[in-house]
C-alpha cells in the first residue's frame, strides 16, 4: 500500500559560512550533511542562516510505503528536480524530529511519482492536486 503522507514546496539551499546545504520542506528546515562511513544524514536546523545560493527547489511528495514488493517498506521523499522529474529518498526512521534530530537520507532509484507502475492503479490516488 502506498500513502501520500504529504505534499508542499522544497528549496536546498547552501549557506555562506560553512557551505551547509540546508533542506526546507514547508515551515521545517534540516540541515544535510555527508558523513564518512555513514553517509548523508537530515539534522533539524534553525531557519535563520544567512544563504549563499539556492541548489534546487520545486515540489515534494512524501509517502509511506507498506507491503509493496517493487519499493522498500519506509518512508519515501520525493524531491521534483525537473519538470516531471524526481529524485528519490528512502527515510527509514523518517523525518527528524525533537525527538530524533539526526535521521539517514538513502537516495534511490524507486520513484512512486508519475511511475505507470503505481499510477494505473485506481485504488492509489496520487495526484498532487487532490493533496495540497
Amino acid at each position: 500500500m502506498i500513502t501520500l503522507q504529504t505534499t508542499g514546496h522544497y528549496e536546498l539551499v547552501q549557506t555562506k559560512k560553512y557551505h551547509t546545504k540546508i533542506l526546507f520542506l514547508k515551515d521545517e528546515a534540516y540541515a544535510w550533511v555527508r558523513f564518512r562511513n555513514i553517509g548523508e544524514i537530515l539534522v533539524v536546523s534553525r531557519k535563520d542562516y544567512p544563504q549563499e545560493c539556492t541548489l534546487s527547489k520545486g515540489e515534494y511528495r512524501l509517502y509511506e510505503v507498506e507491503d509493496e514488493p517493487a519499493l522498500n517498506d519506509t518512508l519515501h521523499l520525493e524531491l521534483e528536480i525537473g519538470a516531471d522529474d524526481w529524485q528519490g529518498y528512502l527515510l527509514i526512521t523518517g523525518l527528524p524530529n525533537e525527538e530524533r534530530k539526526r535521521v539517514r537520507i538513502i537516495p534511490t532509484n524507486e520513484i512512486i511519482t508519475n511511475n505507470p507502475l503505481f499510477n494505473n492503479r485506481p485504488e492509489l490516488d496520487l495526484s498532487l492536486a487532490q493533496n495540497r
